[in-house]
């Protein structure tokens, strides 16, 4: 049982003023880097009968942090992906990937190898309801305070926040989330890509503005309503909220979805007549309102009625009238008087997508994905999963094809790759990809402890278990007690069941398996000291640039990073005059990591011709040799192009 605190301190009496204005004029309450605040200028406009100057008026979405949201998409990072092979399956041959972090990062860091290489996102992010986390990525503070005062350890980059209704930047810190994720996925979209945001009416209006933005509003394609419940709540206060909003944008202008099949609009084609082309409706062939000269002539039916001009002339040219005519397009009923333009369902290849997403059969709703994944995890460890249904639906109009990748970077459970495995195993064969990314997120209460940072002020922070690097158990989730300690092995599990059971009721030879890779620091060592301060004692720090712990594996997953190439190529190991050789995607890329490099290596190495070679700086069995394994490799495969790490 809880005992509510007395507070110890007086009434703040500002915050109080503030509130018995917001009664008054709730459009002047607004919020600052302090809080809720007043924007006097409008409240001086209230109070005022003649137009008060102030600040410029312009039409954009403004909030306290929004210049330091742009400085944080554009910041560089020095972070790298580690791959984790235990937690994989079939590393050597998936194409699919998970990836554990903070996703800020991991999107930068995804920026030069899947620049303009995907087809699809689709992301859930935290709703902002006030129970839900965001992510706090105030760059300004040092960033070991900072992490501890969000009470997450460094490597698990976790950066969560509750952001209550009644914090004063309630709205700001939940934009200055989204936005600098938002404008990096943007980058990512292919020329014919969209993305399509899951969101519910607590922000849905400030995310289409963000969006309009990003993408820009030219690229807005549509709000659609998704029937996210399949029977309304009788207990609602007001409504029954029984939706939420699809946002859909595309990278692209021209970009058009997939026709659907739709039963019910299907309905009004008809075939009385046994028309051999099939069903069809009869629609009119007038002009729409904007006058055009050239669509304005008479008719002529076949038994020689003149039918005058509509006001605004017909659909087409006359040629192309005529001709229309004469293929059977046309009809004429009523004494030929009437025309009318039959259109065959045959011919449409599919109806528009409605924005009402109301078909439960197709789309699926919450209740029905909760179900999906108790079948696969009964311990009931996840509150809030999409439905399967939902994503393989927004996937099929967003004309993903083969090969294609499908990107979520808010993967939650992983309902995304659960539909991705879904829809290959449906078409037999499919070879869509998928990116999960998710971040580590712990599912149990943890031990906290009180600290004073360096400003002297009192913080709490979570006390880090030293065996799993997680926070202190304090009290179990039913996600904790059934072992699943963080949302990111939630989501690989789940795919690990889903892969198993779409396997044993399809037998659809499809790519099951996935590569998984952490987000961690740089693989390189950090330099600590200034030229000034090298002695000899600590020279010898840096004679490998490489951070002990990390391995050739470790440094593969940074190469292909930095040089743009995709994580799910295809990764050999091979052995070349007695050194270990990673080979991606045939001849793509050669990396040795081994040391004792020489000239018998190199002119080994250049059989193959490589396009891109990468060694370790310290990896050569002498100077010598790093100049004549460069000047070998120039000769012998003139071609390949040589870096050092």
């Amino acid at each position: 049982m809880s005992v509510d605190k007395l507070d110890m301190q007086s009434p703040d009496l500002v915050n109080q003023n503030i509130e018995k204005l917001a009664e008054l004029f709730p459009n002047c309450v607004t919020e600052s880097d302090a809080g809720k605040a007043i924007d006097f200028d409008l409240l001086r406009q209230e109070l005022s009968h003649a137009v008060v100057e102030g600040n410029k008026e312009r039409y954009r979405l403004e909030w306290p942090g929004k210049k330091e949201a742009i400085v944080t998409a554009n910041l560089p990072t020095t972070k790298t992906l580690r791959p984790v092979h235990e937690d994989s399956v079939d590393f050597d041959n998936t194409e699919n990937i998970y990836i554990e972090g903070d996703n800020l990062e991991v999107l930068k860091l995804l920026q030069e190898s899947y620049l303009g290489k995907i087809k699809m996102i689709y992301i859930d992010p935290p709703y902002n309801t006030g129970k839900d986390f965001v992510y706090k990525d105030t760059f300004a503070k040092d960033t070991q305070e900072e992490l501890l005062e969000s009470g997450q350890k460094d490597e698990y980059n976790q950066r969560l926040v509750v952001n209550p209704e009644t914090a004063g930047r309630y709205h700001s810190d939940w934009l200055s989330m989204m936005y600098p994720r938002l404008k990096l996925a943007r980058n990512l979209l292919k020329e014919d890509g969209v993305i399509f945001i899951s969101i519910d009416d607590n922000e849905v209006h400030n995310l289409r503005k963000v969006c309009d933005e990003i993408f820009g509003e030219r690229n807005f394609v549509a709000d659609a309503i998704w029937r996210s419940k399949d029977n309304s709540n009788n207990d609602a206060k007001k409504f029954s909220i029984d939706h939420n909003h699809t946002l859909v944008y595309a990278r692209n202008e021209e970009w058009q979805p997939a026709k659907v099949k739709d039963e019910n609009k299907q309905k009004h084609f008809k075939n009385p007549d046994n028309d051999p082309n099939g069903p069809y409706f009869d629609g009119n062939p007038l002009n729409s309102p904007n006058y055009r000269e050239n669509l304005v002539y008479d008719l002529i039916s076949p038994n020689g009625t003149i039918i005058n001009a509509p006001k605004n002339g017909w659909r087409w040219s006359e040629k192309v009238m005529k001709e229309k005519i004469q293929s059977g397009e046309i009809r004429f009923t009523e004494g030929q008087k009437n025309i009318r333009r039959r259109t065959y369902l045959k011919d449409m290849g599919g109806l528009p997508p409605s924005t009402l997403m109301i078909d439960l059969e197709k789309t699926g709703h919450n209740r029905q994905a909760k179900y999906e994944l108790l079948k696969l995890l009964p311990e009931d460890v996840f509150d809030t999963p999409k439905p399967i249904k939902l994503v393989s639906y927004l996937t099929t109009i967003a004309n993903c094809d083969e090969d294609d990748i499908l990107l979520d970077f808010f993967s939650g459970s992983a309902a995304s790759a659960h539909a991705i495995m879904h829809l290959n195993a449906k078409k037999g064969a499919g070879k869509l990809k998928y990116i999960m990314v998710q971040l580590p997120e712990i599912t149990y209460e943890g031990v906290k402890e009180e600290y004073v940072n360096s400003s002297g002020n009192k913080k709490w922070r979570y006390v880090i278990d030293r065996q799993t690097g997680l926070p202190k158990l304090e009290n179990h989730s039913e996600a904790s007690k059934a072992g699943y300690m963080t949302i990111a092995q939630i989501g690989k599990e789940r795919i690990r069941r889903a892969a198993k059971k779409i396997k044993e009721e399809t037998g659809a030879d499809i790519d099951y398996g996935f590569r998984v890779y952490r987000l961690d620091d740089s693989n390189m060592q950090d330099v600590y000291y200034k030229p000034q301060e090298y002695t000899q004692a600590n020279l010898d720090l840096f004679a490998d640039n490489v951070k002990s712990d990390r391995t050739a594996d470790d440094l593969l997953a940074q190469v292909m990073l930095d040089w743009g190439l995709p994580l799910s190529l295809k990764i050999e190991r091979l052995e070349i005059a007695g050194k270990e050789v990673f080979r991606v995607a045939e001849n793509s890329l050669y990396a040795c990591f081994d040391k004792g490099l020489d000239e018998i290596f190199a002119k080994e190495i250049a059989k193959d011709k490589p396009l891109r070679v990468v060694l370790r700086d310290n990896g050569f069995k002498d100077d010598t040799a790093k100049v004549n394994v460069k000047q070998l490799l120039k000769q012998l495969s003139p071609e390949t192009e040589m870096k050092v790490i």
